[in-house]
């Protein structure tokens, strides 16, 4: 049996939950937007993405603060929880999903090196972030990040909802 595509499953998920997705890209420019809307259908749950790479973009599109970016960089759950609460509120959605990362092949430190990637999720029950760490070229880090983007995702509502009873 073929393995179903992880936003094939994102898509059914959301549906059946009858939940709405946005989504804040920044390292990824846009792949996880692509691959939400290879699957027909998508405009019953996908509300749309905002590729906000500058700091001014997750600011003036994403309602990040400065002082978040000042004090945290872009490269950091504190960023990636704003970016994910800004879309979803600016595409009144259920669900926010976010990343940002160093894609490379330049732009790492020692405490923050390339392939370093921050994937956050706000719904109206929760704000999470997760950190990994890829070791791939710049292409390869781009779809590993939508990839565990796409996973978390899922992750998420195959155990929704999450509210105490």
């Amino acid at each position: 049996m073929e393995k179903q595509l992880l936003e094939v499953l994102v898509g059914d998920l959301l549906r059946q939950h009858g939940l709405r997705l946005a989504v804040a890209e920044s390292c990824t420019g846009g792949l996880i937007g692509h691959r939400l809307t290879n699957v027909a259908g998508c405009s019953t749950y996908y509300m749309g993405s905002i590729t906000a790479y500058a700091y001014e973009a997750k600011v003036r599109l994403l309602n990040v603060r400065w002082e978040t970016l000042e004090k945290h960089g872009a490269v950091s759950g504190e960023t990636v929880m704003e970016m994910a609460r800004g879309v979803r509120h600016a595409l009144a959605a259920d669900i926010g999903l976010s990343v940002s990362g160093i894609a490379g092949p330049s732009g790492g430190t020692p405490e923050k090196p390339v392939g370093l990637v921050w994937v956050g999720l706000s719904s109206p029950e929760d704000d999470f972030a997760e950190q990994y760490l890829w070791e791939g070229d710049r292409i390869q880090n781009k779809e590993h990040s939508a990839q565990a983007a796409l996973q978390l995702l899922a992750d998420y509502l195959a155990d929704y909802p999450h509210a105490a009873d």
